[in-house]
């Protein structure tokens, strides 16, 4: 049996958030697949009592969705789980159905669930990921270095700054921006700075005006995103704790990895900086650039092997 999966149709199935769809896309290039992204809304009664009511329709899903049905979905996000189980129902199983993060639900009623370490899942059809999977490669850092050969100009060492905001676990007060800019000047670097949507409009600006130097590049959210650039540039990078997603694309570089804390917690949280911290890969930001080393995360390759041992061996019964 032919072990590349390269010709099968994939779907990339969520409710359109970028950060749970740049997982599932993760998995998806780690396969070699180039997938059919589906964004999807529920109507009701679907949209109040998702995932617990079940009994799922065609006319559930907007946009709605038919035949013909992929070889493989990959799925991420509440609203997803109806339709994974309606896309499995609609194939007769013959579409092999992964949810990326805890779905909430019975882990049996997909092929493969993949959830991180402080989600606490477990089940036999479930892979442990360390952190979240995403589309962090080192080819594309090789290649968005060489489309952005400007970030070649700063010294080092040179610091990506990687800031979120406000959530349902954290809020970024103005207090907060101006501890990070007292500590980012303290620290000498250069600084490659990326701002979230989410990020409030008083702390954006005060981190402008702060930060305003010739050794500073603040992506200003005009043309191509230099984010890929900034990890591939970087000798260490720093993202603020609101954002487990942007920590896992930093520690797949195996680059060291810092933590800047914003007001607010949760135990899911400080689970996951724990476990960081235990492998090495993340550190709270004091003001200082060091340099460590240890093993980089690969958890979208570890998932798409997981994918692809999987369904050989359904292929094979």
């Amino acid at each position: 049996m032919n072990n590349n999966l390269s010709q099968k149709l994939c779907w990339v199935l969520t409710e359109g958030i970028a950060g749970t769809e740049n997982q599932c896309l993760g998995v998806a290039e780690a396969l070699g697949l180039t997938p059919l992204v589906k964004r999807i809304t529920l109507r009701e009664p679907w949209k109040t009592f998702s995932p617990t009511l079940g009994f799922e329709q065609w006319w559930t899903f907007n946009p709605e969705l038919y035949a013909p049905w992929p070889d493989i979905l990959i799925a991420s996000g509440r609203k997803s789980i109806a339709a994974a189980r309606y896309i499995k129902k609609m194939s007769h199983g013959k579409t092999f159905t992964v949810q990326i993060q805890d779905p909430r639900v019975d882990p049996s009623e997909f092929d493969l669930v993949a959830a991180p370490f402080h989600d606490g899942l477990s089940g036999p059809n479930v892979i442990t990921t360390i952190a979240a999977p995403n589309r962090v490669t080192l080819d594309k850092l090789n290649t968005a270095k060489e489309n952005f050969p400007q970030f070649g100009q700063y010294a080092s060492p040179v610091l990506a700054v990687l800031i979120g905001g406000n959530s349902k676990t954290h809020s970024f007060t103005e207090r907060n921006a101006q501890d990070l800019a007292n500590a980012l000047k303290a620290s000498g670097a250069s600084l490659l700075i990326t701002m979230s949507r989410r990020t409030p409009k008083p702390v954006r600006t005060l981190l402008q005006r702060e930060l305003d130097a010739p050794h500073i590049y603040i992506w200003d959210g005009e043309g191509e995103n230099p984010y890929f650039a900034y990890l591939a540039y970087a000798d260490a990078i720093l993202v603020t704790s609101d954002s487990a997603s942007m920590i896992s694309e930093a520690a797949t570089t195996g680059k060291p990895v810092y933590k800047f804390d914003l007001n607010g917690e949760s135990e899911k949280f400080s689970r996951f900086y724990r476990k960081m911290q235990a492998l090495n890969i993340l550190r709270n930001f004091e003001g200082k650039v060091e340099n460590w080393t240890y093993e980089r995360l690969q958890d979208a390759q570890k998932v798409a092997d997981a994918i692809r041992t999987q369904y050989i061996k359904r292929e094979k019964t």
